[in-house]
């Protein structure tokens, strides 16, 4: 006889559970590919155990999203305000939102490329990103006739809409991707999103940020995510020039969880997610694909389904350990930087002190790194300081509704995630490093800032 229900042992959640129709869903090619895409792209060349696959992560948002719902859809945790109950579906609805919420988490990765966001920006036609290859394959082939086959039917647009959010929505109705009312979300829709997209409690980040520290073997990604998820509610942002549209926050109780999350997920990106060798061996892959791709496919990662189904981690690592025993072959040398071990090595980071004097330190000392040793001998990589920190609301014990601005310093604390890395070929990083240490006040406080020719940044 045919379980009806199934249970897949997971090191993060113990179970994840799932009925036979979502198991359909499951073991569709779409799903199954992301077992050959790493997580973590090339982190497990600095923290060996971090070869885990974007399948078990994405099992982990399906079952924390159905956590979610059951906590926010509990009869008591729906009557704490009349905005509240009136933005909500009929009961009776709940099987549908749910069952569309826990697929929208499931899939809500299908469409990445090999090795995950090391090269989209710069290796997709203009106008693609992974979520509109996600909206593509949500919407063709197998889990096309997967919606069509669960009872009851489940709309496409709606499992679209929760994976990929509203600003993604607006952006491909925009595009003409989407038709003009995927841009339309209800109140409960735009719920049910940011319970997998949200920016304070989407439980994709909540599942990557513990995944990944447990399979890279750090303690940075850890919170208390079971009192978390417990005390999140639906709560009117009563706070703010006196509007009542209804976000995801939390009650006093969990706040504290709150916090430890958005601290784990600053630790894990300035540790972890932008470490500089992690950071260094993403621009030796992107050199590689580069090359690989104007080779075989005209410099770009097909966006047809049936090619970018075919296209994993494993197809890319064959290429590159091909191209690394050849020289002369597209991509040879940052192919063999990658199977040797041989990348560019740091020359200089982002520092405080230098930023109050320069506030483009870091972009001055590699144009003078590469007038002094040639381009081909230097990268960099960099992301800016951004935004401000998140707003949540947060019901106190005294039943008012708060801004998590007021109510926590922690949050207020906390830094915008930055950095800004200087590369320089291994041959060249001792005389580098002294020639560094001898310019650097100088390059800082005097140099001319003009880009030097034919220099283009990583």
């Amino acid at each position: 006889m045919k379980k009806r229900h199934h249970e897949i042992r997971d090191p993060i959640h113990t179970f994840v559970r799932l009925d036979s129709q979502e198991r359909t869903v499951l073991d569709s090619a779409p799903v199954q590919r992301l077992r050959h895409i790493h997580q973590l792209a090339m982190s497990h060349l600095i923290y060996p155990g971090a070869t885990h696959s974007r399948l078990e992560h994405s099992l982990g948002v399906m079952e924390l999203a159905g956590r979610v719902f059951d906590v926010l859809t509990k009869d008591e945790n729906r009557s704490i305000r009349p905005s509240i109950r009136d933005c909500l579906p009929p009961p009776e609805e709940f099987p549908y939102w749910r069952q569309a919420l826990r697929m929208a988490a499931l899939c809500h990765d299908v469409g990445h490329l090999p090795f995950s966001h090391a090269a989209e920006r710069d290796l997709l036609p203009d106008g693609w990103d992974h979520e509109r290859l996600t909206v593509q394959i949500v919407q063709q082939g197998d889990l096309a006739k997967s919606w069509e086959q669960m009872t009851p039917p489940l709309r496409d647009l709606d499992i679209i809409k929760l994976a990929v959010g509203p600003k993604k929505c607006a952006a491909l109705v925009k595009l003409g991707v989407l038709p003009t009312d995927a841009r339309d979300f209800s109140t409960w829709e735009t719920i049910l999103a940011e319970i997998i997209v949200g920016d304070a409690f989407g439980v994709d980040r909540m599942d990557y940020l513990l995944r990944d520290s447990h399979h890279a073997g750090v303690a940075y990604g850890r919170f208390d995510h079971y009192r978390l998820i417990d005390t999140l509610r639906i709560l009117p942002k009563e706070y703010e020039d006196g509007s009542q549209e209804p976000a995801l926050g939390v009650e006093a109780g969990g706040l504290h969880s709150a916090e430890s999350l958005l601290l784990a997920r600053y630790l894990m990106y300035t540790q972890v997610y932008f470490h500089p060798i992690r950071k260094i061996y993403d621009i030796h892959l992107k050199d590689f694909l580069c090359e690989w791709l104007k080779d075989q496919r005209g410099g770009k990662f097909p966006t047809a389904v049936d090619e970018h189904l075919t296209l994993t981690d494993n197809e890319v690592m064959a290429a590159i350990l091909n191209a690394s025993r050849t020289a002369g072959s597209p991509g040879h040398d940052p192919a063999r930087r990658i199977t040797k071990r041989d990348h560019f090595h740091l020359l200089y980071q982002r520092h405080p002190g230098d930023l109050r004097r320069n506030p483009d330190a870091a972009r001055d000392i590699f144009n003078a790194a590469c007038n002094e040793f040639g381009r081909d001998y230097l990268r960099r990589d960099h992301r800016e300081a951004k935004g401000e920190g998140l707003d949540f609301p947060v019901l106190t014990d005294d039943n008012r509704i708060v801004s998590s601005r007021v109510e926590s310093e922690v949050l207020a604390g906390i830094p915008p995630i930055a950095f800004d890395y200087v590369y320089v070929e291994g041959t060249k990083h001792e005389e580098a490093r002294k020639w560094l240490k001898d310019n650097q006040d100088e390059i800082i406080d005097k140099l001319d800032k003009e880009v030097p020719d034919g220099s283009m940044e990583a």
